[in-house]
């Protein structure tokens, strides 16, 4: 039997506000065990919280970013369960009504888009942390977390594949970034995925029993839990068994999912709305207000290159997949307007796979985009070749010569040699050298050109203008 596989993600994006959502209390990441909550986060006797409307802003900037309708009035309501570090024994929420509803988030999977549609992205509070490694036969709880803003955005269940999956979670915390309600470190946990996996034969309709695998935080381990979970639920069926519905854990080290129990349906939350909270009513005003100071987003701008600087959709996918990229990109074709496709190449192909091979981020990078619209422009003149270009490149990198282009070019001697007669010297010596090869190029053998190319090239120790010497020697070739 074939089967299909159906994904569906919730993310919890952790809002860039500096207070909590329902108190005053400080949100910074690394902070001593219990020094970063209130009475309020604790849930002492008779306090009340406070809504931040900072984290209401935030909500409707991504709202408004992913198309989605923005909800007036919405309802908080209590999700409750009881974890040792859930103070209150519930957890703020909104259930029925969430702040927003609906929306899509569009992503590539190699030269064709997708959409993925929102159900919804609604406010809530954070619980802390139970802290296990430390200590012997007991657990830990840390409630700095406790009350932390977060948005968990809801995906329908459209995702097909752990690359579609990945790409999706990607395009969502590259557009958080980009509208500056987030900062995506994963490491800290500021974005967190849960994926929601479930098979089914193909040509059917009916959801089979999805399984969800909760707090993933690398797109790495994402893709590595959806495929070891799909062949394991794949293996249940054919088996003969069947799929019980339940919260699974991802081990990284065994690369595999386990129980962590079994999974609960809204009933048995007992959701009712929180009676310490007012319905939350958003004015007309604000929205607009919020719509006027977002950005040019990754779509319009995607579309943008397409038409400004005819890069392919490829191309304008890869530099509109974070705002940091998109912004060192349009640095450099400010400098460099009438070559986007080289300016493109270039940041695709050694910056970002440099980058890539180092494990670092755009934004750390040492080699600033004024510096590579230099080294560009060094190509375009004739300075050096493109070949050489590399070489300064990778020197650039290690920090030499302050990454002076021009310094860097000097001490290495890699000025290209563009003047004619020097060219035609150094052609006239291979041609007289290598006779035979003249001669099988009359006779047909295109190789046999090639072949002098290289011969000229080394003579010239990789100085010469590749296509000064290509257009030369075709001329005396002619003769």
């Amino acid at each position: 039997m074939q089967w299909e596989t159906v994904i569906g993600l919730e993310v919890h994006a952790q809002l860039s506000t500096k207070a909590k959502i329902f108190s005053g209390a400080p949100t910074l990441y690394g902070a001593e065990p219990n020094t970063q909550a209130c009475g309020i986060d604790i849930a002492l006797p008779g306090v009340l919280p406070v809504l931040n409307i900072g984290a209401v802003e935030r909500a409707i900037k991504f709202g408004l970013a992913v198309g989605a309708a923005i909800n007036s009035p919405s309802i908080f309501a209590r999700k409750n369960y009881f974890y040792p570090d859930l103070p209150k024994g519930y957890q703020i929420s909104q259930y029925e009504i969430p702040i927003v509803q609906g929306g899509s988030v569009t992503i590539q999977i190699g030269d064709k888009a997708k959409i993925v549609r929102l159900t919804r992205a609604h406010l809530e509070e954070d619980a802390g942390k139970s802290l296990h490694e430390d200590f012997h036969g007991m657990s830990g709880i840390d409630l700095n977390r406790a009350g932390t803003p977060l948005l968990e955005i809801v995906s329908e269940p459209d995702m097909r594949s752990s690359a579609e999956a990945v790409a999706y979670a990607k395009s969502l915390h590259a557009l958080v970034q980009w509208v500056e309600i987030c900062d995506g470190n994963m490491q800290e946990g500021s974005f967190r995925c849960d994926a929601n996996v479930s098979v089914r034969p193909y040509g059917t309709d009916k959801l089979g029993t999805r399984c969800e695998i909760k707090n993933l935080n690398s797109f790495r381990f994402l893709e590595k839990a959806i495929e070891y979970e799909v062949k394991r639920q794949i293996e249940i069926l054919e088996d003969g068994g069947r799929i019980i519905q339940e919260t699974r854990l991802y081990d990284a080290n065994e690369d595999e999912t386990r129980t962590m129990r079994s999974k609960e349906d809204a009933h048995d939350y007992r959701y009712f709305p929180d009676p310490d909270l007012l319905p939350l009513v958003i004015s007309p005003e604000l929205i607009e207000q919020i719509k006027q100071q977002l950005p040019e987003l990754p779509e319009a701008k995607r579309i943008r290159y397409q038409g400004d600087y005819a890069l392919s959709d490829y191309d304008a996918a890869v530099l509109t997949t974070s705002k940091a990229v998109s912004d060192y990109f349009e640095v450099m074709v400010q400098s460099l307007p009438d070559q986007p496709k080289l300016c493109a190449n270039w940041i695709m192909g050694e910056l970002i796979g440099k980058l890539n091979k180092e494990n670092s981020e755009i934004l750390n990078c040492s080699i600033k985009p004024e510096q590579l619209s230099r080294l560009l422009q060094r190509i375009i003149d004739g300075t050096i070749s493109g070949k050489a270009a590399k070489i300064v490149f990778e020197s650039m990198w290690q920090g030499e010569h302050a990454g002076d282009v021009d310094r860097i070019i000097a001490a290495k001697g890699l000025i290209q040699v563009s003047n004619q007669g020097e060219i035609e010297k150094l052609i006239d010596a291979v041609l007289e050298a290598n006779l035979q090869q003249v001669n099988d190029y009359k006779n047909g053998k295109e190789k046999a050109f090639n072949s002098l190319v290289g011969q000229v090239m080394k003579a010239s120790k990789g100085k010469a203008n590749p296509m000064q010497v290509n257009t030369i020697l075709r001329e005396k070739l002619k003769g």
